[in-house]
């Protein structure tokens, strides 16, 4: 979609553009984030930290950059554009909302500071085996006893939860109450006696996410956020937050761009395949899906401006926007072809000599498997449907 910028908000974007050009690390250019390290992952987060741009969407009194609408755009395209490393959500999109919003004074000033300079890694303590989809049945039990809470569960599919310091999560307080009624949001240091965490090796071989258990751990009651058994209602507001960030628009203009050029370099019958009226067709298709999505993002970020919370639109963008993420990979390992075989990335096998693939075949199916992932992390597209019918078309 093209926007008409004012001259300040040229001036914004150059300005922008040329930080980026002058500060993001080349090394990160060559590493995908599953062989970077804990220290490779937080660099660009440090560097904006320092910078003051790493929180574009938080407060200044919290040490947030308070952009608009427009520049919070602009960063996001150009950000895609120089196809930067996205910082980690746990911290910057979805707890840190929380605290400042639900958090008292104590627990602003106590974690605020340390997730924006990158000092606490967080993880999310949501799904557990059998509490997925249906969160809300989630069994973890957290008991009050005198000024801490004991708590006992397991999550899983927790992200990077192997270099976390710091975990938010949702336990059950009142397992007599209705299921959503009975639930609290508890911040737990992942150093307290009792955590362990396993690894999940996913299809594409790597280790993203993990098992926790939590076997009698021990936490202060100064660590529940708002009221007990209110957690339900803080665990939606960042719900709403993460599906909106899920959606990912700027990102998937820059992975279209990326597609349309490896579809110009690979051949049929002696043509383009960009040039085959199938193929150019599903790639019209996704930038259409694409620019639809633009508009809905545009109007949640418009009304966030105005301070309204993230609506059911926040389900759109979600399920549109893995919808074209899954898409997108789908068309890119029919672009590569051969070249996109599982165990082989960069090349193909002839007799007992390997000839060299195109680089731009380099790792596409490890991220075909990947995404897979997006219709299910962040509520199931199913579960988003159900919202839709109930907000939106009151069924």
């Amino acid at each position: 979609m093209d926007m008409s910028f004012s001259p300040d908000e040229l001036a914004f974007r150059d300005e922008v553009r040329e930080f980026i050009a002058n500060n993001y690390p080349a090394e990160l250019r060559k590493k995908t984030r599953g062989e970077m390290t804990k220290d490779e992952i937080l660099t660009w987060h440090r560097i904006l930290h320092k910078k003051g741009w790493v929180a574009p969407h938080w407060p200044v009194e919290y040490g947030g950059a308070g952009w608009d609408i427009t520049q919070r755009y602009i960063w996001n395209e150009e950000n895609a554009r120089a196809e930067t490393q996205a910082l980690l959500p746990f911290g910057l999109s979805m707890v840190g909302p929380v605290i400042y919003n639900f958090g008292n004074e104590e627990q602003k000033k106590r974690f605020l500071p340390r997730i924006l300079s990158a000092e606490d890694w967080w993880c999310q303590g949501y799904s557990e085996p059998g509490s997925g989809s249906d969160l809300a049945s989630l069994r973890t039990r957290a008991v009050r006893e005198g000024d801490h809470y004991i708590v006992n569960g397991s999550k899983t599919w927790t992200t990077l939860a192997q270099f976390a310091d710091w975990m938010f999560c949702l336990v059950r307080t009142d397992p007599d109450a209705k299921k959503q009624e009975g639930i609290s949001f508890l911040l737990i240091d992942m150093k307290t006696p009792g955590i362990t965490v396993r690894p999940i090796i996913t299809m594409d071989g790597a280790h993203e996410v993990n098992e926790v258990f939590l076997e009698d751990v021990k936490v202060p009651a100064e660590n529940l956020i708002g009221e007990e058994n209110k957690g339900w209602t803080y665990a939606k507001f960042l719900l709403g937050n993460e599906r909106s960030g899920i959606a990912g628009v700027a990102r998937s203009k820059k992975a279209i761009e990326r597609l349309r050029e490896i579809a110009r370099s690979e051949l049929v019958d002696g043509r383009p395949l960009l040039d085959t009226e199938d193929f150019r067709s599903k790639i019209s298709e996704l930038e259409i899906d694409l620019s639809a999505l633009e508009v809905t993002e545009l109007r949640t970020l418009a009304a966030e401006s105005k301070g309204q919370g993230p609506g059911p639109e926040a389900s759109i963008l979600k399920i549109k926007g893995t919808e074209v993420q899954q898409r997108i990979t789908e068309l890119t390992m029919e672009a590569v072809g051969n070249y996109a075989m599982v165990y082989a990335p960069r090349r193909e096998a002839t007799g007992n000599e390997y000839v060299p693939g195109p680089d731009y075949a380099a790792g596409r199916s490890q991220e075909y498997f990947n995404m897979r992932k997006t219709s299910i992390y962040g509520g199931s597209n199913e579960i988003q449907h159900e919202i839709i019918a109930k907000a939106v078309l009151g069924l």
